[in-house]
């Protein structure tokens, strides 16, 4: 999940980021209103935490902006004041959910991923690659049937892979869509990752290094469309055990 924090308390805007990566998310974040603005034009997001009260561009006219754009993008807004009118005005403007401030850190948290699954218009099909099974609801990856446990980084960096069906996926492609804004792209980060993640899944050749490209994932795709041609991999799904996230 891609989130936006727009909060002009830079601590707070720290805390909350560091909050929800510490949960697999991916978070950049803005201090004022118009660099919000500016981010949330160019990248989709699953979720902005957005405060009312906002430097720049106000926080009202921020979420008008992006309930107008009609992406899925839902808005959870944040203010110091409890009033029941304050909740009512921003509900209007078209903000998904309210938060008053100071607020506990674990009911924001259930807020945004309420709000993350509201912002996916369907459930994702199981994605798979021969004997291995990933499914993104449940948070879990097979090989064989036997559960494989990866870190969340692991977990998302395999998801793109497999998401795209095959086709090269750059390591700055796998930076944007698994870390966030603050990655370096000119780290060892995925190639690190990709190393790890190729020795859990016990077969180095599982994923391809397309040199000067990227990464690929031969034969990946959804489960239907593996079933259709080896008769699918249900029976990890229905394992008593799943590979968990560490």
């Amino acid at each position: 999940m891609r989130v936006l924090v727009v909060e002009d308390e830079a601590p707070l805007a720290e805390a909350i980021a560091r909050g929800l990566r510490r949960e697999g998310m991916a978070v950049d974040v803005a201090l004022d209103g118009d660099d919000g603005h500016e981010k949330a034009s160019v990248t989709r997001y699953d979720v902005v935490v957005l405060d009312r009260d906002l430097p720049g561009m106000p926080g009202d006219d921020l979420c008008r902006e992006i309930v107008r754009s009609g992406e899925l993008t839902r808005v959870l807004m944040l203010t110091a004041s409890t009033a029941v009118s304050e909740r009512v005005e921003g509900l209007s403007l078209g903000a998904d959910d309210y938060v008053a401030k100071p607020f506990a850190f674990p009911e924001l948290v259930a807020r945004v991923r309420a709000l993350g699954r509201r912002a996916t218009p369907a459930a994702p099909p199981v994605l798979t690659a021969g004997d291995i099974e990933l499914d993104p609801s449940r948070r879990t990856v097979h090989r064989g049937g036997e559960p494989v446990d990866l870190t969340r980084k692991e977990f998302g960096v395999l998801e793109v892979l497999l998401s795209a069906g095959g086709a090269v996926v750059s390591s700055e492609d796998l930076l944007e869509r698994v870390w966030d804004e603050n990655a370096d792209p000119f780290t060892t980060t995925v190639r690190v990752t990709v190393m790890t993640l190729r020795k859990k899944l016990g077969e180095p050749g599982v994923i391809e290094t397309v040199v000067g490209s990227g990464y690929r994932v031969p034969g990946a795709g959804p489960a239907e469309d593996a079933q259709g041609e080896a008769g699918g991999t249900s029976g990890a799904r229905g394992s008593s055990e799943s590979g968990s996230l560490t």
